[in-house]
């Protein structure tokens, strides 16, 4: 059974999850400012959380997929060998330290975590959606 709630229908399925956080290959792709071109696919850290997918930006507020994607929420993400037309979101501020956790869990042996897990990072930490329902919205790379 399809559920009518929108909401729910942007939710990504579960083994879609684990299959983008095994693969850990994910590249973001903001729409740029003329609505119209996606921008180069950026390779970065993505965790799960609550059945939901969140990344932050290394650079903090100051990464350039993370203002684009906070000036035009629209845009793709190529992981797992699909791309999907996604929304990105502020993350909720109750979760982050569940997301530091994500990451520290997922990313122990980096020497990158310190960062991920630090005040400037966590400025830049967003949701990312899919459109469509996933079965609607997959294509291959």
């Amino acid at each position: 059974m399809t559920s009518t709630d929108p909401v729910a229908q942007r939710r990504w399925p579960a083994d879609m999850l684990a299959a983008i956080d095994e693969a850990d290959d994910l590249k973001v792709s903001p729409l740029r400012a003329d609505g119209v071109t996606f921008g180069t696919p950026t390779w970065i850290w993505s965790v799960i959380v609550d059945g939901e997918l969140y990344v932050r930006g290394y650079n903090g507020t100051d990464s350039r997929w993370y203002t684009a994607a906070l000036a035009r929420p629209d845009g793709r993400i190529h992981a797992a060998g699909h791309v999907f037309d996604v929304t990105f979101e502020p993350a909720p501020g109750d979760l982050t330290a569940a997301i530091d956790d994500a990451y520290r869990s997922k990313y122990a042996a980096s020497p990158y975590l310190a960062p991920m897990i630090g005040a400037r990072a966590k400025a830049a930490t967003l949701g990312i959606r899919p459109v469509r329902p996933v079965e609607a919205s997959v294509t291959r790379d």
